[in-house]
């Protein structure tokens, strides 16, 4: 068997570390890496592979940013040439970015099996690029590795033939495990920022339908400030690209908020486990922070993760000010402890096994 892992993005290396790592530990086992270079700056990128101790990729793309669909027709372009001529038995990819849709498709043309690590998400927000990408990679993909039982049902309730589902949980919760030993290891990058644990909240905003839209974006930002007058702590906000270059547009004024630059991962893992609380759009932090134990207000209408809002770990805020300030109230006063539902922490040995066992046969 031989394997191409295709990455391209901060979370899909995080997310395919694990089973990077288990494949480095079984014998004879042929497998590289193509990164597409979605992501291309050294904090959003190159550190990863540095700090959580990843061979090299075997192919950089080197795409980087770009219009959805150029950027997607760039990767599907260069990965095409990689694939024909490695010819691996399969490609897996990771979650619902353009890398993924791109590569996936690639696959299919050349006849070459896709696995997709995180199947069968939805949001059923068809504005979300992430969820048309989702979609369309689950249903060319071969083997679809579920987190959930409830993302499975879903795939099956698509019409997708259920001997293609596999419920292996996330492999976050293995990265998260391996990684936050790491992250101790290293100084304790808050304490330098002057914060003490559970005495700030952490901030992340970038996806497009928030930054993209003035309004939203400024609906959050006084969410913000609104949170920082009423509980007297700092807010920490490791600025994205994409919002910085969005806040300038729209000329929102960000006085109070503790804007930082993208930190590394196993530094912000560290701002993660030990904030009091997190608001958030991204999908995969909403996994990290249930998974920490830290309570997390998303800042989105909907969510493909709704395994976080059944537990408890998770309240979906949109981007009105009032709604943002009265979700943080009730996620702090809320003193339930949850369980992770994403696994135990084996996902990656567990897509490898039942990859091998195929085409063993």
């Amino acid at each position: 068997m031989k394997i191409a892992i295709i990455v391209g993005t901060r979370p899909e290396i995080i997310k395919m570390s694990p089973i990077i790592r288990e494949c480095e530990n079984k014998e004879n086992l042929d497998y590289f890496i193509i990164h597409t270079g979605q992501h291309y700056s050294y904090n959003m990128d190159r550190v990863f592979f540095e700090q959580l101790n990843l061979p090299k990729p075997k192919y950089n793309l080197n795409i980087g940013s770009g219009t959805h669909g150029k950027q997607t027709g760039k990767i599907l372009i260069s990965i095409e040439k990689v694939l024909y001529e490695e010819r691996p038995d399969i490609v897996l990819v990771e979650g619902d970015t353009n890398t993924v849709l791109a590569g996936a498709l690639a696959a299919c043309k050349l006849n070459i099996k896709v696995g997709h690590v995180e199947a069968g998400l939805r949001s059923y927000d068809r504005a979300m690029p992430e969820e048309i990408n989702r979609v369309l990679v689950d249903h060319c993909s071969d083997f679809l590795f579920t987190p959930t039982k409830k993302s499975k049902q879903l795939l099956l309730n698509e019409g997708i033939d259920k001997e293609k589902i596999f419920v292996t949980g996330n492999t976050i919760v293995d990265a998260v495990n391996y990684n936050i030993k790491l992250a101790k290891k290293k100084n304790e990058n808050f304490k330098k920022m002057g914060l003490n644990k559970k005495d700030y909240f952490l901030l992340t905003v970038h996806r497009q339908e928030n930054v993209d839209f003035e309004n939203r974006f400024k609906g959050i930002i006084k969410g913000v400030k609104d949170i920082i007058n009423k509980y007297s702590i700092p807010v920490v906000y490791p600025i994205h690209p994409r919002s910085s270059k969005m806040l300038e547009k729209y000329k929102i004024n960000t006085n109070s908020i503790y804007i930082i630059q993208p930190e590394d991962y196993l530094n912000f893992l560290m701002l993660e486990k030990n904030a009091r609380l997190v608001l958030t759009d991204s999908g995969g932090i909403q996994e990290e922070a249930c998974i920490l134990g830290v309570p997390c207000v998303t800042l989105r209408d909907n969510t493909e993760r709704p395994e976080t809002l059944e537990i408890g770990s998770n309240i979906l805020a949109g981007a009105e000010s009032d709604k943002i300030k009265d979700s943080v109230s009730t996620m702090i006063n809320n003193k339930e402890k949850w369980n992770n539902p994403f696994g135990n922490g084996k996902s990656a040995k567990k897509i490898l096994d039942i990859l091998i066992n195929y085409f063993s046969d």
